[in-house]
């Protein structure tokens, strides 16, 4: 068998009307729930309130994806008078919709406008319905499916969603001196070897004559730098050492990597390893029958060494601190590597019986049957 094959064999399609609205109800759920961890995380004082507020617009961008592609998708499994297809997720490896999905949505997102154009507005179509229902005493199975069409491209129009390729953007903190200002730039993708969804933030002072977020000349090239490099296989040694190479008077000084997931639910996911035996344990109802990993790497500067640039002068380079344990900073290319998971009451109070080997250091924060977030 091909890779290429493995890799269809990984995805599933959701051809069935409820299946299909059960994940996306599981999804809006679970990118609420993320909004008041990056909060617990606030209060424990793991994140600023700038960090806070970039990750819970990602986050928001995530959930306005979710409801893009539920609308697109609200009548799969009924019969429309249409060949459509069914929403396409990584059921083994993320649990979350296959990359593809995210690049047929921003081509439709191009022409959404003339899409919306040339179909009767969401009030006609009601209308149709009513008289659908009522002269003709049919389900209007067809109207429901081009309103759902409508309301897919209402929501690409409005923009604000996670895309496959989410450029970076920059954010000024202060000026540490008189040629010096701080920055924060975030940015993220949609990783396309493992289906999931991928934001990056770098704390950055620049040393360049004019300030980066005007320089006409450096800040479309750290864009296009940048993303070129976000590639979840790449580490983040290897990334903030290119930046640091690429840009003399730039100086990266702290880079995260956030990827969110994969996601884990006994109604849809094939993962292998002790979460899926906790789930199949906690028998939890609908709706509590899930868990969410969230994984943060961090990449510090420890110093800062001189090294020589042409004839006469010297510029400053980042040296990076690696995770001093066991030799494993030269694997894991980061300086430290936190490892979390959001899931409900019940999978958590499983999870503590079974205390399997490795989860001992994982964060758990834990979602209450009222939606209360606690850290463990």
């Amino acid at each position: 068998m091909s890779s290429s094959d493995t890799h269809t064999a990984d995805h599933k399609a959701l051809r069935d009307t409820y299946a299909s609205r059960r994940y996306f109800k599981k999804f809006d759920a679970i990118t609420d729930h993320l909004t008041r961890v990056a909060a617990a995380r606030v209060a424990d004082g793991a994140l600023s309130n700038e960090d806070v507020r970039i990750l819970t617009r990602y986050l928001a961008q995530l959930s306005y994806t979710f409801r893009a592609l539920s609308m697109k998708y609200l009548l799969v499994g009924r019969d429309t008078g249409q060949f459509f297809g069914s929403l396409s997720f990584d059921a083994v490896e993320s649990g979350f919709p296959i990359f593809n999905e995210l690049l047929v949505m921003a081509n439709d997102a191009q022409q959404a406008q003339s899409h919306l154009r040339n179909m009767p507005s969401a009030e006609d179509l009601k209308d149709q319905m009513l008289r659908v229902i009522i002269g003709d005493r049919e389900v209007p199975t067809k109207l429901q499916f081009a309103l759902s069409q409508r309301l897919y491209y209402e929501e690409l129009v409005k923009g604000d969603i996670f895309w496959a390729q989410n450029h970076p953007e920059i954010q000024w903190i202060g000026n540490i001196g008189e040629d010096r200002r701080k920055f924060v730039l975030h940015w993220a993708v949609y990783d396309s070897q493992v289906n999931l969804p991928t934001i990056y933030l770098m704390d950055l002072e620049d040393s360049g004559r004019t300030a980066l977020p005007k320089d006409e000349r450096r800040w479309p090239e750290v864009q296009a730098h940048l993303m070129g490099q976000s590639l979840g296989a790449l580490k983040l040694v290897t990334i903030a050492k290119g930046f640091d190479e690429s840009f003399d008077d730039l100086h990266p000084k702290r880079l995260r990597r956030y990827h969110v997931g994969p996601m884990y639910s006994s109604a849809y996911t094939r993962q292998s390893g002790p979460i899926r035996e906790v789930l199949e344990q906690a028998r939890a109802p609908e709706g509590e029958d899930w868990a969410l990993a969230w994984t943060v790497e961090t990449l510090e500067s420890e110093r800062v060494a001189q090294e020589k640039s042409g004839w006469f002068s010297t510029v400053d380079r980042e040296i990076f601190a690696l995770d001093p344990f066991s030799g494993r900073g030269v694997d894991t290319g980061a300086t430290t590597t936190e490892r979390a998971i959001i899931l409900p009451q019940r999978p958590y109070q499983v999870l503590e019986d079974m205390n399997p080997p490795g989860f001992a250091a994982v964060r758990k924060y834990v979602v209450s049957p009222h939606g209360r977030v606690l850290s463990y």
